[in-house]
């Protein structure tokens, strides 16, 4: 079987067991959405670039201990959206403080560090979702976390795609203000 037809978690286990061509794989299969991402939210191709490289890097440096908790795309997703915050934070602080010489920011590897926030993201999320009213946790989940087209799900659930879309605008509605609520806590 090809690389290109393996699942991302047969490709994670590669790249566990140190073999360079499943990182290889996870990285030409998801860099430019990521990049694409980034962009989008940070307007600068350069800090872009710069993002999808450290999260790639990380990934690689931390592949024997990395236990993902949900699909590696949302990990990967979660990933672009933390360092896209701490970036805006970093140019935020640069901007409100000038470009003063002694002002350094600090380049050790922190890449510990923004595990564990990351794995507190991750347990914000998973507590909101739990919040959510039965059927627009049901939907949510069957979109997100197993990649269920609404119509796909709307069949299952036995509903109409209209509804599926409702439950699911409510979903994202209530996670987007959790999270941002979180998250703005968090960076101040």
């Amino acid at each position: 079987m090809s690389l290109t037809q393996r699942t991302d978690l047969e490709l994670l286990d590669l790249m566990r067991s140190g073999h360079e061509s499943g990182f290889t794989e996870l990285y030409n299969r998801y860099w430019k959405t990521l990049l694409v991402i980034a962009t989008n939210k940070t307007g600068d191709l350069d800090e872009a670039e710069e993002i999808v490289q450290d999260i790639f890097v990380s990934l690689w440096r931390r592949k024997e201990e990395l236990k993902l908790t949900s699909s590696l795309k949302n990990y990967l997703a979660v990933s672009v959206k933390y360092r896209v915050i701490k970036s805006l934070a970093k140019q935020n602080l640069k901007s409100r403080f000038g470009d003063d010489r002694s002002f350094q920011y600090d380049l050790i590897d922190d890449s510990t560090q923004q595990w564990l926030e990351f794995e507190e993201l991750q347990r914000r999320l998973s507590d909101l979702v739990a919040e959510l009213p039965e059927k627009c946790r049901l939907v949510y989940k069957m979109s997100r976390e197993s990649g269920y087209s609404q119509r796909q799900i709307a069949e299952e659930l036995g509903i109409s795609e209209k509804t599926v879309e409702a439950h699911l605008g409510k979903a994202l509605k209530t996670l987007r203000t959790g999270l941002n609520q979180f998250l703005f806590s968090f960076v101040l």
